[in-house]
């Protein structure tokens, strides 16, 4: 995915100055172009097994946010990936601030290695991104990711439940049907699947305004497309495309604008 230059954003590091000092600060580092959202890096504190997990942020430039959306990478991504496939972009426009963290290859759930970056995203990058964009800090959040994140964004929003999450947006979310079909990369054996498995959480989610979207090319289309039938009130969105940045840079737009209609 790649990168371009873009505006100097100021770095904070979260450790024994703790996390009200990097909101603090986030607030006076942000910097914005012309029109555009004010935007703000740093780092969030080792204590989930992520060495120095950097998050990114955009929130409009004048106003309080309508919301706020938690953006989940997939594999082999980071917090960067978000703004590569433009979803900064559509800030302004649905008034949605926008925060995304480095969360690994850990498919967001608790590992047998001691990681959790599912923890990471519920209670500290959760609470630090409301505060920095001036939401409350009861405010319910939208989730999105893709592919590993896609998967992550459904589990994240069953854990926290319907009053905290506003909506899920899972574009080409990585589901398997049977632990037998599932990379040895994504879960700590069939115990850590059967008790991580969307398909085996779906009543948390059945309060939660949920979008699908997947591309008719790409391989997780199947599970998609179960995962819908067994969601009766997901709104889906299964079109032309596969398993790859220009299908999910291709909805950024409408995801943003379906997140901000549900905050």
């Amino acid at each position: 995915m790649p990168t371009g230059p873009g505006p100097s954003r100021r770095t904070l590091l979260l450790g024994a100055a703790g996390l009200a000092t990097a909101v603090s600060a986030t607030g006076l580092g942000g910097c914005s172009s012309a029109g555009g959202p004010t935007l703000s890096d740093g780092v969030l504190s080792n204590r989930f097994g992520v060495e120095a997990p950097r998050w990114r942020m955009a929130v409009p430039h004048s106003g309080r946010p309508r919301g706020l959306l938690v953006a989940l990478h997939g594999f082999g991504g980071g917090a960067d990936d978000a703004f590569d496939l433009g979803f900064a972009d559509a800030v302004e426009p649905s008034r949605m601030a926008l925060v995304s963290v480095d969360g690994g290859n850990s498919y967001w759930h608790p590992r047998r290695d001691g990681s959790d970056t599912g923890a990471m995203v519920r209670d500290e990058l959760v609470p630090m991104a409301l505060e920095a964009s001036g939401l409350p800090a009861s405010s319910p959040v939208a989730l999105l990711g893709w592919s590993m994140g896609g998967f992550g964004a459904l589990l994240i929003a069953g854990e926290l439940g319907r009053s905290r999450v506003s909506g899920v947006v899972a574009a080409s979310a990585a589901l398997w049907q049977q632990g037998s079909q599932t990379p040895a990369r994504a879960y700590d054996g069939r115990a850590d699947f059967d008790r991580h498995s969307i398909f085996n959480r779906l009543d948390l989610l059945r309060s939660i305004p949920v979008r699908l979207d997947c591309g008719r090319s790409d391989p997780f289309i199947a599970a998609n497309r179960e995962l819908a039938r067994r969601l009766p009130g997901a709104e889906t969105h299964f079109t032309e495309g596969g398993h790859d940045d220009a299908f999910w840079g291709g909805n950024v737009p409408a995801e943003m604008a379906w997140a901000a209609a549900h905050s």
